[in-house]
This record gives C-alpha cells, structure tokens and sequence, in this order.
C-alpha cells in the first residue's frame, strides 16, 4: 500500500488537535454513530484539563487507497524535545498557522527544525473565519519567517490553504464553497513525497518515542527505514555508537489506525509501528536485523536549561496523604520518566537524598510533578534555577536568553516593558498587531522570567498573551530583583483557627483555610513587608463568662489565594520548598526550625 508520513506542527493553541479530529473523522476512521470525545488525540488527563498536547500522538488515515500516517505535536517550547524526534519519522509537515495572532515563537521554533531535516512545508492558514483574521498579511509574515530560516528556494514555494479545523473545511480560494477537508487530503497526497525506503535491505528501525504499557510492557514507536517487521523475527538493538544493548525477538507488531493501535503480522519499510519485546532499548537506537552493524544517525536534542531538585517530603504531616513516599521509589519513577523523555536530564545530588531533574521550562517540570502526584508520590520539590555554561574561550559565565513575544492591549504595553526591564529583558521590537493590541518582543535571561508570568496575567487583566522560545546562551547579565514581600510562617502544629486567622489579617494575605493542618516552619500567607514573620495561626479565643455584643462578633475572613502548582514553584525562595502531596500543595521553609533558620542566615551572612 501506498504510504504518507506527515506531522502537523504549530504553535500552542493554533488548533492541531481539533484539526487531526476533523481529518480522522472525514477520513471515515470513526462508525457514524460513535460517541468521540472533543480533540480525541488528547487522551491523557492533563491534556484534557489543560487543553494543550503535552505527548506527540500518532494516528492513520485511508484517503484514495493511500494510508497517511499523521503525527499530532505538542505545540510549548517546553515540549520541544517531543517534536524534534518526531520530526525524524516524517517526509511532510503541515504547517498550522492562526489567522489573527500570524506566525508565533514556537511556530519559528518547530518549522527551523523541519527546514533543517529538508522536509517541504505546506501552510495552512488556520481559523480563517475569525472576525479579526489578516490573511494577506499572515501569509506574508509566514514567507518572511522562512526566508529568515534560510529556507531553499524548493520550501519556500510552499502551497497554501485556507481552513476552519474546527468546522472541519479547508480551500485554496476562499471564494470556493467551505465543505470539507477534501483539497487539505489531495494536496497531502500530491505534495508529500512517499517515504524513500529499500524494502529488500535488512530490517532498520529508528526508536522514536518510549511509553509503558500496563499489558504489553515497554513499547517503541518508530519508522521502518529498511527491510520488513515480522512477527517473532530475532532483532537486536545498537546505541548511537553503534555498541550493542541487546539482541530479541519482536514478540508483538502494531500499527495505528484510527485511534486504535491494532496487532498485524508483518509491517513495509516506510510505515510507522509499535513494537513490544524488548527490555532495554530507549528513545534514539536503531533496532534491526542481526547482521546490520551501522545505526541509524539520529539528531541530538537541544540541552535542558532549568533544574530543580526534588526530594523526600520530610514536613511533620508526611505519609499522609501519598502511599509513594521513600527516595528509592521516587528515583526509580524518574529514571522511568528520563527514559522515555529525552529533554530530561536527571542526577543524584551530591547529598544522596536528593534529584535533580533539568528540562526545558517550569511547565514541563510542572507537568511531571502534577503527574508524580496523581500517581500517589510525595515530594519536596526546590525553586527552579537555571543551568549555566562557562564560554571556553574568556572564561565568563554564560546564561540562558530566551526571546518573548508579548500581545497585549496598548494601555499596559508601559507596565509590561517596565517589568521586564527590571528583569533584564532587552526589548528588540514593538510594532501594533491591529485591534488596539501591540506586539512586544525581548530577549531576557530565562532566570528573570522564572514566577512572572502571573504578575503579567495580573498587570493585563488577564488579557495579555506570552510566549517564550529558547534563543541561545549569553554573557550573565547580573542579579535580577526577587520576591518583595516576606512570608508569614506558623510557629505551632495543630488546626488554624479562624479566629487567628482573623488576627493576622492585616500582617497580609492567607494561603490557608480555617481547619487547615499547619506546622512549625509552614508558610500560610504573605507578608505586607519585606522581611519574615513567625505568627501563630493555632491561637484561639480567650473564653470568659462575660458576654458582650462586640466581642462575639462573626469572624468574617478575606478568602485566602489558594495556589496552584505552577504558581507555588514561582513563588519560593531559594531557602523555601513547595511540599506536593496527592491531595495538597503546602509552602515551607527548607529548615522548620527557627533556631537552625537563625544560624543558616548568620553563617550565610558571615560567608
């Protein structure tokens, strides 16, 4: 059978997902009476609940007896590693652009890496219906941004289409009916190359992506370069150096159709497949027959530029809510995890009881802990610091720069470029993007960027869009102005009580609730100023047996800010802690006693 390999590629939000919907379902890859879940590729929870794609998914589609494989991609910078692997499985991308919002960071990011791997684009112009659509002009920012990535003159003679992926229609003029996905099919089929591939060679396979399966074990995907799978045929797998990991039998073939992965017994090269049997092939080696000696070449990945340490959660309350709670337990999920997902990078810390797990943002750093909690661990996990280099030739210290582009309404363009000033970010350019908006671009250390971003939703009202893109290392840039305001620290175990709580109110804002279980060093609110204060949350009422109108008034509190997990971990400091457990996110003090905390800071100040 005939064979496509196309990956879909955008930027966050630009509506991959909701397109690949569309395709399966004019491709007649679900029965006419089967319920699917809105953006059916995003199967995992936090997908849902987030509405982003955080794994890269692979699908099939029949369309005129062709069978295209499509690859659904995460669109966040912070998942990049999952697209750059992707890229290699793949002869054709589609390029997914908004029709309002143009090219973004990330669109920059995935389409340099698909120019580079010699893959032809094809541009849609996504969301075409939008009131405030600039076709005209997106198209031409689209030419101007290949141009810049150096694009040969064969991809920048790209076809172009105007679709709705979620009403489900793509054109090539606007002014033809908008019924289907029809002319997105067709040029697919005229403008994707077939997959160069010898099937009389010997078996080759490139391991693309790695996940656990409860039933089948450990399973590959990958695309077949040579030769043919069969089922129960002897393989053995090389690393990059060509070393041999281990030799085994293909104990189970599966293709993608649909959504589904079904079993088949033999699978051509060209065609993208799953493979279950082997124990300790990962992400990046080639499995092949036994008489192949040369791996497959396979990209390296861009480095990680954020690390945290993750620990075991050693607080008073510990053991309680997680049934997954000693270091052996919490090392061997994240060596699971490492890997499968090959932007991480993970290593013992000089103490032994600690991890420290490097990755490309706060958002896949979140992902991983939101994930590790649902799964029942408990962790101590640290602020996020960046990772720096040392430039061989002077010597200086090198930082990480990432380049911002922020949409925002024209009235709090001043505040966002003071704010970012004050954290090192140098602004390259400002130009109206119509509707009153203004589009902002800097380059800033990524330490700078590190819990701001919901001061920004803050100072835009909730309006202002940001997206960040890793743009290259460069000389440090000095010391970035933290947190204002001290914290509020409990000096009592046991239950808070509204009553003191009450109290406390004009100390500042509470981080918790009456009936909360608080401990000694705990963080439960915001101090108004800048230095740390130890409060007792615990006290209750005095009782008398004099009774006045004014005394038993109704406590009435402020409703306290209750924190999520991201924007615990931009709040810390670097002597504080975010406590994660199933059922609770807590703030403390990395040493609860105040006799140790004292001395730290003597010794600190000394130093």
């Amino acid at each position: 059978m005939d064979i496509r390999n196309i990956a879909i590629i955008a930027h966050v939000d630009h509506g991959k997902t909701t397109l690949v919907d569309q395709l399966l379902r004019q491709a007649g890859a679900f029965r006419a009476n089967q319920q699917v879940a809105e953006r059916a590729m995003d199967s995992n929870d936090l997908e849902r609940e987030r509405g982003i794609t955080i794994l890269a998914k692979c699908t099939s589609v029949t369309w005129n007896d062709v069978r295209v494989n499509i690859v659904d991609t995460p669109g966040h910078a912070d998942f990049g590693g999952e697209v750059e692997r992707i890229l290699s499985m793949v002869d054709g991308v589609v390029v997914l652009v908004d029709a309002a919002e143009g090219p973004m960071p990330q669109t920059k990011f995935v389409v340099g890496k698909a120019l580079k791997q010699g893959l032809r684009p094809i541009v849609v112009i996504n969301k075409a219906d939008r009131p405030d659509a600039r076709i005209g002009a997106v198209h031409n920012e689209i030419f101007d941004l290949f141009a810049a990535l150096d694009a040969t003159d064969e991809q920048l003679d790209f076809p172009t289409l105007y679709a709705s992926g979620r009403d489900g229609w793509a054109v090539a003029d606007l002014d033809h009916p908008h019924e289907n996905l029809v002319a997105l099919f067709d040029l697919i089929l005229a403008h994707v190359p077939a997959p160069r591939s010898n099937p009389d060679a010997p078996f080759t396979m490139l391991a693309t992506t790695l996940e656990a399966d409860p039933y089948l074990g450990r399973i590959l995907t990958g695309r077949i370069y040579s030769g043919t799978a069969r089922l129960n045929m002897p393989v053995k797998s090389i690393g990059h150096d060509g070393r041999l990991i281990e030799t085994s039998r293909l104990t189970k073939l599966l293709a993608f159709r649909g959504l589904d992965r079904r079993p088949i017994e033999e699978a051509m090269a060209g065609d993208i497949i799953a493979i279950a049997g082997l124990a300790e092939t990962t992400v990046a080696d080639t499995i092949c027959s036994p008489e192949v000696t040369t791996p497959i070449h396979a990209d390296p990945i861009d480095p990680p530029t954020l690390a945290m340490t993750f620990s075991v959660n050693d607080s008073p309350l510990a053991g309680r809510e997680g049934t997954k709670v000693t270091s052996r337990m919490i090392a061997e999920r994240l060596m699971r995890e490492a890997e499968g997902n090959v932007a991480f990078k993970i290593r013992e810390s000089d103490d032994k009881d600690s991890l420290e797990v490097a990755g490309r943002g706060e958002l896949q750093l979140g992902v991983l802990i939101e994930q590790m909690r649902r799964e029942g661990y408990e962790l101590a996990i640290s602020r996020p610091r960046v990772l720096y280099k040392t430039d061989s030739g002077s010597g200086q210290r090198l930082e990480p720069i990432e380049e911002i582009q922020i949409d925002v309404d024209e009235e709090y363009s001043g505040v966002v470029v003071d704010k970012m000033s004050r954290r090192k970010g140098e602004l390259q350019d400002m130009r109206p993007s119509g509707g009153g908006k203004q589009r902002l671009t800097f380059y800033a250390p990524t330490r700078g960027l590190i819990g701001y971003q919901g001061e920004f939703l803050n100072d835009t009202r909730g309006t202002g869009i940001m997206s960040r893109l890793f743009h290259g290392y460069a000389p440090y840039k000095g010391p970035v102005e933290g947190r204002r305001t001290g914290v509020l620290i409990s000096n009592s175990d046991g239950a808070a009580v509204a009553y003191a709580l009450w109290n406390l109110e004009d100390r500042g804002p509470m981080f918790v609730t009456p009936g909360t279980q608080v401990y000694q060093g705990m963080v439960i609110g915001q101090h108004t100023r800048d230095n740390d204060l130890e409060v007792n949350p615990i006290k209750g009422k005095q009782l008398t047996n004099i009774r006045t109108t004014s005394k038993d008034e109704a406590v009435r509190l402020t409703p306290p800010i209750l924190m999520t997990l991201e924007q615990a971990i931009a709040y810390i400091e670097d002597d504080e802690l975010v406590e994660v457990t199933p059922k609770s996110i807590r703030l403390r003090k990395r040493l609860l006693d105040p006799n140790a905390r004292k001395r730290f800071s003597r010794s600190a100040e000394a130093g």
